[in-house]
């Protein structure tokens, strides 16, 4: 049997600017904002490739403290070319960090070793990966 994670709650404080970041800024892709019947809000969105997606709202999503969820992290097979368009989307994002070494021959050297980092409005933070080939 798989068992698949498709969906992460994230904690917002505004859910127009949450929505902004991750679709305008980030470059997710917003499945549906939907209002649910007058219960609130629900908006949900994908990184470009990804089967899991975020989702986030207003009244019926589980109640968290806005900036709480830390440590997402999001992997690309070329971390230069992410953390560019992140920084031309206007994200405040990390230099490109290399952590431990990679001690496995890879067709990169930054391959499982290079990330960068970057936080919402809210302070939900992520790190982004590079990992271009798997095993």
């Amino acid at each position: 049997m798989n068992w698949t994670l498709e969906v992460v709650v994230v904690p917002v404080s505004d859910v127009d600017r949450a929505k902004a970041f991750y679709a305008d800024q980030v470059g997710f892709t917003v499945d549906h904002d939907t209002a649910i019947g007058g219960l609130g809000r629900v908006v949900q969105l994908t990184p470009p490739g990804s089967g899991c997606s975020i989702v986030f709202g207003t009244g019926v999503i589980p109640e968290m403290t806005p900036g709480s969820l830390k440590g997402l992290q999001l992997v690309v097979p070329d971390i230069e070319r992410a953390r560019a368009e992140l920084v031309g989307r206007g994200v405040p994002v990390s230099e490109i960090q290399v952590l431990g070494s990679n001690a496995n021959p890879t067709p990169h050297p930054l391959d499982n070793v290079g990330f960068v980092f970057f936080s919402d409005p809210d302070g939900n933070s992520w790190a982004v990966q590079q990992i271009s080939s798997r095993a």
